[in-house]
């Protein structure tokens, strides 16, 4: 599915019925990722609509008219008035997805009625993230023995070097990270490029502040990408959040346990239905 937006052509996908729930990816992937992590979640589950848009640029997302982050957040705007008219719905973002859905649920403070943010990032400019140093908790370089120094260094950081964790994070950068990041428009790393054209232009800290709704922060322990500590700085302006800071977990977590994920969704999206039904 698609929908023009003035500045874009955002293609979705949707899956199931009932009360919408939106995720958005992060920057350079596309919605594959997402739908990977929380279709097994949501497979099982009645009564949720779950919408999938690539952000302009990404995927299959054309960028007509994109130049910075605060015309990625008007095209996305844009799109949710037009896919979500008037509609209440629940908002998951992932990385930099959780930086633009923290905006829109400022934007939108009467229609968002729940929030996840996935390993956030809290601050656009690397250079101003606190970040951990990282180290393998695991170590194991006799696994690497088999590969080429090309290999090894697309592979980047592996948290646990063992073949179980290797085989999965290879699998996830096989299907899904490097045909995504492939398939980005120019503008995408241009962007990401200017940390000016990257983050928002406005103070989202404090426009974020007060959002009362039933809300889910989790971020890893070992995010060498956004850290932890950052997120921890939101919290107060989320009075109804969870906070879970995860051990074994780097910036793509949940890459071998999704049951960990599958228990704190369980528990937020209680809360989102009890608080709605108590309206």
């Amino acid at each position: 599915m698609q929908c023009d937006v003035d500045s874009a052509t955002i293609h979705y996908e949707e899956r199931g019925e009932g009360r919408p729930i939106v995720f958005l990816h992060a920057w350079t992937m596309n919605g594959r990722l997402e739908i990977a992590d929380y279709e097994p979640i949501f497979a099982a589950r009645d009564g949720w609509r779950r919408i999938y848009p690539d952000l302009p640029g990404m995927g299959r997302s054309l960028a007509k008219r994109i130049h910075n982050q605060d015309d990625v957040l008007a095209a996305l705007l844009a799109f949710i008035d037009r896919v979500l008219p008037s509609e209440r719905f629940v908002l998951c973002g992932t990385s930099l997805g959780g930086y633009l859905a923290r905006a829109i649920a400022a934007e939108r403070r009467e229609q968002v009625v729940g929030l996840l943010l996935r390993v956030p990032a809290v601050i656009a400019d690397t250079a101003k993230r606190t970040l951990p140093t990282f180290r393998p908790l695991v170590s194991n370089e006799a696994l690497f023995a088999p590969f080429s120094v090309d290999e090894r260094g697309a592979l980047g950081d592996v948290l646990v070097e063992s073949p179980h964790y290797l085989e999965a994070q290879r699998r996830k950068l096989r299907e899904i990270v490097q045909p995504a990041v492939t398939a980005n428009a120019p503008i995408v790393a241009e962007i990401r490029g200017d940390p000016e054209r990257y983050g928002l232009s406005f103070d989202l800290a404090a426009a974020e502040k007060g959002f009362t709704r039933p809300t889910l922060i989790i971020a890893a322990r070992q995010d060498t990408t956004v850290g932890y500590r950052d997120a921890w700085d939101i919290l107060e302006s989320y009075p109804r959040a969870t906070f879970a800071v995860i051990d074994r977990a780097d910036h793509g977590w949940p890459l071998e346990s999704s049951k960990l994920l599958e228990a704190l969704v369980d528990d937020w999206l209680a809360r989102i239905v009890l608080a709605e039904g108590n309206r």
